[in-house]
């Protein structure tokens, strides 16, 4: 694949990007050092980042809500469940969607919401991929320079908040019953076209029948012998 989303460095460290934004603070995401992880969650993880769902999902969280580990328990529930979730800058994280392509999530964040307001964003998006990268060669060498462990703002308690993990939860759940509603309509409609096609299928099954036109006006008296 020649470009692939939601992954990215923090310094020489390799990150997923589970949500590119924190709700209410913008200069910070959500990430997951790969290197921590082990098979039966990196490999199914890799397979969902690669796959067709998990490159269309603005965010990768989406994705990994509906896919499994290999002892059948979903990734985002066991990622947030061992403390696996890190919360850091945005400004901290590099991009790589191929290897020749480098741009701060920060700088990324800012394009992808300008992308929504105007086709002036996508041309200046464009041209970033044209030039493949964006960054300084002294911001380059600063992060080939520093090696030590990223720094990482978590939780009070080490741990992404319950209450956060459970908004964007309910986020996707609203889509996903507004998405059911719609499709629950159309069925009703289709219900209803079939059945109607139905009666007149019913209707004229016999062949022998011949329709028979209906006069206007009243009907005719009938006469009685006096």
């Amino acid at each position: 694949m020649s470009f692939l989303r939601h992954v990215g460095k923090i310094g020489d460290r390799k990150v997923a990007i589970v949500f590119r934004e924190v709700p209410n603070e913008s200069h910070m995401c959500l990430v997951v050092f790969t290197d921590t992880l082990n098979r039966h969650i990196h490999d199914p993880m890799m397979k969902c980042i690669e796959s067709d769902i998990g490159q269309s999902s603005q965010n990768l969280a989406d994705a990994l809500n509906r896919t499994h580990t290999q002892d059948g328990k979903y990734i985002l529930q066991v990622l947030h469940g061992q403390g696996m979730l890190k919360k850091v800058q945005t400004e901290t994280v590099v991009v790589t969607p191929n290897a020749s392509t480098r741009i701060k999530l920060s700088e990324l964040n800012k394009i992808l919401d300008e992308m929504e307001q105007g086709e002036a964003a996508v041309k200046r998006l464009a041209e970033i991929d044209g030039n493949r990268g964006m960054q300084s060669t002294e911001s380059l060498a600063k992060n080939m320079r520093d090696r030590s462990t990223p720094p990482v703002v978590e939780a009070a308690d080490g741990l992404l908040s319950d209450n956060l993990l459970a908004k964007n939860l309910r986020n996707q759940a609203s889509k996903m019953e507004a998405e059911a509603k719609l499709l629950l309509t159309e069925s009703q409609r289709l219900q209803q076209e079939a059945s109607s096609l139905d009666g007149i299928a019913v209707q004229y099954a016999s062949t022998d029948a011949t329709p028979v036109a209906k006069k206007r006006g009243r009907p005719a008296k009938v006469k009685t012998l006096a």
